[in-house]
């Protein structure tokens, strides 16, 4: 199966190695990228034309970076990802996905295994999943990086916490990207406030580079020239309350507390779903080869 909605990944400088692109390819699910009128020629010399949209500048002139910089440096994928978000309103599309365009491949958590995904099933089951209730705003998979194989206690699924890098959002909730940094925490922070739930998927998994690993993208545009401590201390100034600056590994981190939101927010089920208790495994199998 493939994706009932649209799959879009914002990417600046990374026709050359476009990990995610190269990936949806491999699984053979539909897609389009998003870039900056100066690079169109360059992505469309390695993917298909009418898979590679440019953003409307305008979108990168009015939007929020939460500072007083505005444009004199680089504003992040977060205008990118707002034209995403009215281009599959546009569509007629209730909700669409939008990834970074620095993950490898898709998994699937199956019997304590993690196993590569080759088509777009598993994005199918989560938008089934999230279809089920009204208060979903956002959903998506977690970092294999975060999920340990063999770990009986992982949960498959984790409810009202950050979403990042691989995002299906409702479209008709009342919110946009914003800031220069971090805008996936602050969107899912903003949505959890409003008394939205969001679900991160343990069950299928993203294999996301490492940041500042790939060139282009954020890695050239901040890390390499600012380090973490901008990007950690904006997300403390807009959620004071539940955020607060950490230094780990050699770099400065935030760290949010979402606690609160797993005790008042909760699923709420559509009149017309009825769950049976019956796994429903979307006609996949596991099968194990041996390689001899």
């Amino acid at each position: 199966m493939n994706p009932r909605f649209p799959l879009y990944i914002p990417s600046k400088s990374r026709a050359d190695s476009r990990p995610t692109s190269k990936a949806l390819e491999c699984m053979g699910v539909p897609y389009y990228i998003v870039v900056e009128e100066s690079q169109y020629v360059d992505y469309c010399a390695v993917i298909e034309k009418k898979k590679v949209l440019v953003l409307d500048p305008e979108y990168q002139r009015k939007y929020n970076t939460c500072d007083d910089y505005g444009l004199t440096k680089s504003i992040g994928p977060g205008a990118a990802r707002n034209f995403i978000w009215d281009h599959s309103i546009s569509l007629g599309y209730p909700w669409h996905w939008v990834m970074d365009d620095n993950i490898k491949s898709f998994m699937r958590l199956c019997k304590n295994k993690k196993i590569l995904m080759y088509d777009g099933t598993g994005f199918r089951c989560m938008e089934d999943f999230c279809l089920r209730y009204e208060n979903i705003s956002m959903a998506g998979p977690c970092y294999a990086m975060f999920v340990v194989a063999n770990r009986l206690s992982t949960p498959a699924l984790v409810f009202n916490t950050r979403i990042y890098s691989c995002n299906l959002i409702r479209n008709d909730v009342p919110f946009r990207w914003r800031g220069r940094y971090n805008e996936d925490t602050d969107l899912s922070l903003c949505m959890l406030k409003a008394g939205w739930c969001t679900v991160q998927f343990n069950s299928f998994l993203q294999d996301k580079i490492e940041t500042q690993v790939v060139k282009g993208g954020n890695t050239e545009a901040f890390y390499v020239g600012e380090g973490t401590y901008p990007k950690s201390k904006m997300q403390v100034d807009l959620h004071p309350d539940v955020s607060r600056l950490v230094k780990k590994f050699g770099r400065w981190h935030h760290h949010v507390d979402y606690s609160s939101f797993k005790k008042t927010n909760k699923l709420i089920r559509k009149a017309d779903v009825v769950i049976t208790g019956e796994n429903d495994e979307y006609g996949l199998r596991l099968i194990e080869v041996r390689h001899v």
